[in-house]
Formats: C-alpha cells, sequence, structure tokens
C-alpha cells in the first residue's frame, strides 16, 4: 500500500487527535501534508512540528493575525486564513485525502472544494451530508473520489456491508446509540439538566456540541440522515437501537434474517484506522477488546418520547430538500443557546420542532440555496429560542 498524504481539517479537536494517534501507530502509511483548525494555534504549531507539517490553515482571523505576529510556527510553514485557509489547506497538491472533522457547517465548502480538486473525502462532519449530501454525493461520484465514513457508527455499517458486497441484499441498517447521559432520567429530572452534567457522555470522550447531541439523540438523528446519502437507503431502512456500553457499533440485516455487526471499544481510532487504511488494516492504537472477560451488551429501542429530536430527523429525512438543512441549523442554534446557559436542556428539542414547523421545505438546485435555508432557520430558531 502507498503512503496515504492527508490534509486533516480539524486537526485540534477530538477527531484530529485520534487521527493524528492512528498516523503516529501506521507512519509507513500515513503522512500528514496539511492541517487546519479554528483558533488553537499553539497546538496547531506543535502538530506542524511533530509531522513536518509546511501548511497550515488557521480559521479565526484574529488567531490567524496572533499566530503570524508570534512567529511560532517558524521559517518555511504557510499559514493560511479564514474559509479559503481552509480550502486552500484542502485542496493541496501533494495531498490525496481530506479528513473532514471539522464541526459544523463551515467544512461545508472546503470540502466540496477539496472533492473538486479530486482528493478522496474521510468523513467526519456529519452537517456536510445532512445539509448537502444531494451535492455531496453528486460531486464525488462525477469526480470519482472515494467518500470514506470516520464516524464510528457509518464505518462499521461499511465494514459490514462490504463484508457481504450485495447491496440488494441489505434489508436494514441498525444504527446503535448508548442513549447519551440521560437515557434513564424522567421528564422531571430533565428539566433541570445544566451543560455541566450533559458533557459528561458516559462512554466517549468528544467535542462539546456532540456530546450535547448525543443527550438529545440529535446526534442519533444527523447520523440517520448521513446514513441515508452514504449507503442510498431511505429512511424506513434506517433504525436506531440503543446499545449502551457503545460497543456494538452498527449493525446490517440481511434479506435472509442474518445479522452482520461491528464490535470494538469506543474509541474513534478503529474507525479512522480503517477506513484510512482499507482496504488494508493497521495497527491498534487503543487496546482491542478482551474476550477472555466477561462482556455484557444490553439493547432497546430509543424512547423519541423523552428524545424527540430522532423523530424531528426521521421527520425532516422524509420531508427532504431542505427540511434536513433546517434541522441541522435549528439543532446547532439551540444548543450554542444551552451552552450558554440561555435555553434549558429541554427545550432544545421544542426549538428544532418550532423551526421545522414555520419553514417549509424546498427541493434546492444550487448550494447557493442550501445555505439561504440554513440562514433562514437560523434566524427562525433564534427568534424561537428567545420566547421558549
Amino acid at each position: 500500500m502507498k503512503t496515504r498524504k492527508l490534509s486533516i481539517l480539524g486537526a485540534t479537536g477530538s477527531i484530529g487527535d485520534n487521527t493524528l494517534q492512528v498516523v503516529r501507530g501506521n507512519r509507513d502509511r500515513l503522512s500528514v501534508v496539511g492541517i487546519a483548525g479554528r483558533k488553537n494555534y499553539e497546538k496547531l504549531a506543535a502538530i506542524a512540528r511533530e509531522f513536518g507539517v509546511k501548511h497550515v490553515g488557521i480559521f479565526d482571523e484574529s488567531a490567524w493575525e496572533a499566530a503570524r505576529r508570534s512567529g511560532i510556527f517558524g521559517n518555511g510553514v504557510n499559514l493560511y486564513c479564514g474559509e479559503e485557509g481552509l480550502s486552500r489547506v484542502a485542496t493541496l497538491d501533494e495531498a490525496d485525502t481530506a479528513v473532514a472533522a471539522v464541526v459544523g457547517t463551515k467544512a461545508l465548502m472546503p470540502t466540496l472544494a477539496a472533492i473538486e480538486a479530486g482528493k478522496d473525502i474521510a468523513l467526519a462532519n456529519k452537517e456536510l451530508l445532512v445539509m448537502a449530501g444531494k451535492f455531496v454525493m453528486e460531486a464525488s461520484e462525477r469526480k470519482k473520489v472515494d467518500i470514506l465514513p470516520l464516524d464510528s457508527e457509518h464505518n462499521a455499517i461499511f465494514q459490514c456491508m462490504n463484508a457481504d458486497r450485495k447491496r440488494k441484499d441489505v434489508a436494514k441498517l441498525l444504527i446503535t446509540a448508548s442513549g447519551g447521559m440521560f437515557r434513564d432520567y424522567t421528564r422531571e429530572q430533565m428539566l433541570s439538566i445544566t451543560p455541566q452534567q450533559a458533557l459528561k457522555h458516559p462512554n466517549w470522550s468528544m467535542g462539546a456540541k456532540v456530546t450535547i447531541d448525543s443527550s438529545t439523540l440529535a446526534n442519533k438523528g444527523l447520523e440517520v440522515i448521513e446514513a441515508r446519502w452514504l449507503f442510498d437507503m431511505d429512511a424506513d431502512r434506517i433504525q436506531v437501537v440503543v446499545q449502551k456500553q457503545s460497543i456494538i457499533h452498527s449493525m446490517v440485516q440481511f434479506v435472509d434474517g442474518s445479522v452482520l455487526a461491528h464490535l470494538s471499544p469506543p474509541s474513534m481510532t478503529f474507525a479512522i484506522s480503517h477506513s484510512l487504511l482499507c482496504p488494508d488494516r493497521g495497527n491498534w492504537v487503543f487496546e482491542p477488546l478482551d474476550f477472555s472477560k466477561p462482556l455484557q451488551l444490553d439493547f432497546s429501542p430509543p424512547d423519541t418520547e423523552r428524545f424527540p429530536c430522532l423523530k424531528y430527523a426521521y421527520d425532516a429525512l422524509r420531508a427532504g430538500g431542505t427540511a434536513t438543512a433546517i434541522f441541522n441549523a435549528s439543532n446547532e442554534v439551540a444548543v450554542e443557546a444551552f451552552l450558554k446557559e440561555h435555553l434549558p436542556w429541554i427545550k432544545i428539542s421544542e426549538v428544532v420542532g418550532k423551526t421545522l414547523e414555520s419553514i417549509p421545505a424546498t427541493d434546492p438546485d444550487s448550494i447557493g440555496e442550501v445555505l439561504a435555508a440554513d440562514a433562514q432557520a437560523r434566524a427562525k430558531a433564534a427568534e424561537i429560542c428567545a420566547r421558549v
């Protein structure tokens, strides 16, 4: 296998950390040629020194200016600023794969630019396909680039489906969920949830946005929408199952009734390693499962009465068009308001539901129309947050 050369968008976040851990364990087959982050330029500089990176993007303009003045990167390192800077890193001539690990919508245009430049996409950003799956998949097919799923759930499905190789034999995708921090809470207990509580995931170490989304099951809704585009499955063939231990990352049920499941500890390194090195296997960098010890696996259906964000995601997927972008945008606004303690946790789903009710979905003909729907949804969600 030739060395895969990576540009990592979101190098300072949790996915970036795990990606770099995988690179360290497989330096003979993986290298890093470009990195980008939001504003933590000190961490970006440390990564650049360790991996000999000469191209660095910093999204925040004030942080870019501070980094440039500090001289922390030394000579020979090119610093790029803003969304354009992310696009420069994503489309480097020497890179063959762009790791899309930036959280939120700011990864959309740089990732589309990478596809147009013929780069494979190692995808950890859910919002790309949730907002613009139609355009991302059309572009990837036209440019003949691979979309490699880094999320543990989608990578698990990817591995299970490839084991059978006949997609017509797939009856159902079973996406597992831990259920989040509050899976056993009553509605009364949910009324007083604080950001500090919500940021303590029982199994995973993730960024703030993803952790809050996990607590509301909005994250699982985003994954359902993403699976629709990655695997060309309609909503009725995608089922969410609560698997508390986060050991089974997803399953595929076939038309003969049999089920293939993918198991590993709750570490993103397993999915990242597979996606970046497939069809080969790399060295493990996180302790694997030990079947000489007792192992318990629990399954239950999700409760969409207590966690309605999952229901709203399915509603948006079935509505089609810009509905999924509206779902995503309203959820981002509500989560930000909650983290700033301007909105109760239990009202996050209400903001999402009311925004979807308020804005009719349309079938977009361009990315511009998607971004317009995103902006409209954010404005409406902010208005709703102010009064719920």
